[in-house]
C-alpha cells in the first residue's frame, strides 16, 4: 500500500502546540534563572569553596555569550531546515545539556554544559 496515508484529526491542535510551545518557554526561563538560586549548592557539589562568586560570573558571563551567538545562528539555521526540524534540535539540544548538568564534577564541566544549554535555548525564540 505505498502511498497510503492516514490523516487524523485532533480538534483545537494549534491551541494544543500554542499550549506545548508556551511551557516550554517557562521551561526555559525559569532553566535560566534558576542557576543564581542553586549556586551555592552547586559550588559544594564541584567542590568550589573561596572563589565561587568568580567562578559563578564565568559560567554567567559564557552563557551569555553562547546564548548572543547561537541568537544569529539558530534562527540562519531554521530559515535552511524549516521551524518544526529547528525546534525540534534545539529542544533536544536544550534537554540534553539540561541532563548532562547532572553528571558535572568541575566548574569546567559545568561550564561547558551551561554553554551548550545556551546553545539550545535560543531556538525556543
Amino acid at each position: 500500500m505505498a502511498g497510503f496515508k492516514i490523516r487524523i484529526k485532533i480538534k483545537g491542535l494549534r491551541w494544543w502546540i500554542l499550549g506545548l510551545v508556551a511551557i516550554a518557554t517557562v521551561i526555559n526561563y525559569i532553566d535560566r534563572q534558576a542557576l543564581g538560586i542553586l549556586w551555592p549548592e552547586i559550588a559544594k557539589d564541584i567542590g568550589l569553596r573561596d572563589q565561587s562568586k568568580h567562578v559563578y560570573a564565568s559560567i554567567a558571563f559564557f552563557f551569555t555569550i553562547a546564548y548572543a551567538i547561537s541568537k544569529g545562528v539558530s534562527g540562519r539555521i531554521y530559515d535552511i531546515i524549516g521551524t518544526k526540524l529547528g525546534f525540534i534540535g534545539s529542544i533536544i539540544i536544550w534537554s540534553a545539556a539540561a541532563m548532562l548538568h547532572a553528571l558535572a564534577s568541575t566548574a569546567a564541566s559545568f561550564t561547558f554544559f551551561r554553554v551548550l544549554l545556551g546553545l539550545g535555548e535560543t531556538g525556543n525564540f
